[in-house]
């Protein structure tokens, strides 16, 4: 049966947001094609051009979202299709950068040591693919305005801002036991029930004013000022949720919802 134009234009429109979709897995299989090409040769530039790849997977796992409220296209599939490259994106491709970046260039002298990386990333990988399924189930059955542990586009982006900022490979043992422990602790902030706060959050004064001192300090330390953001993201969630256990109520907690 012939389409008309009007039921053409249709299809095209609920095939955007998956377009862009298709857009984050690209930069998420471009990143990992660059880790693996550049585990041994150890190009600085290279490690940051994959990690910054996985930024832009970022931008473009947002944009389908918001694509897809724009042009009230959202399906199962479209939810479907992003929880899978979230997998890759933000769980594999960082965690094979990361091994890349922190242990290959160790692995003819310390070999032990490089399996143990291997098992550090592994475990990243592993609280990703939980995280999102833990997520999947529990959509709208908590409060919106908080995460129930990290976000793994925010974990990709924790230990990508490593590369970022010190894009040169790892080649002594205390920074290896660094990265080690940097992936084992995001990936447990992704599988814990911290409260991290969302962009849902009510914005006031103080948000508009946080935001220009990102700025300033973005232009101050560049490169450097992802891993101080991230940073300072843990260690406040870390003391906020703290301070609701102690019975501050300062910032308003998450509602609790009893099934």
């Amino acid at each position: 049966m012939k389409l008309s134009n009007q039921q053409r234009l249709a299809r095209a429109k609920f095939a955007l947001p998956s377009s862009v979709t298709l857009l984050s897995i690209a930069c998420g299989f471009a990143s990992i094609v660059i880790s693996v090409d550049n585990a041994r040769v150890g190009d600085p530039d290279d490690f940051r051009l994959a990690a910054i790849l996985l930024v832009l997977a970022g931008v473009f796992d947002a944009l389908d979202g918001f694509v897809a409220r724009a042009t009230n296209t959202q399906s199962s599939f479209g939810v479907q299709l992003d929880s899978i490259a979230d997998v890759m994106n933000f769980g594999c491709a960082p965690g094979l950068l990361l091994y890349c970046y922190g242990f290959t260039q160790l692995g003819d002298v310390h070999p032990t040591l490089e399996r143990m990386g291997g098992l550090a990333c592994f475990v990243f990988v592993t609280c990703g693919a939980l995280r999102l399924a833990r997520f999947n189930i529990s959509h709208g059955r908590t409060d919106p305005r908080y995460f129930v542990g990290m976000p793994i586009t925010a974990g990709a982006a924790c230990v990508a801002s490593v590369v970022v900022a010190w894009p040169d490979p790892v080649v002594s043992l205390a920074p290896a036991f660094m990265v080690c422990a940097l992936m084992v602790c995001v990936g447990a902030l992704m599988v814990s029930t911290i409260r991290f706060p969302s962009s849902k959050h009510p914005k006031g004064k103080v948000m508009l004013a946080l935001v220009g001192v990102c700025l300033v300090l973005l232009a101050l330390l560049q490169e450097r000022f992802f891993v101080l953001f991230f940073l300072l993201y843990v260690c406040v969630t870390l003391l906020l949720n703290i301070g609701w256990k102690l019975g501050w109520r300062g910032v308003a907690p998450p509602k609790v919802f009893e099934d």
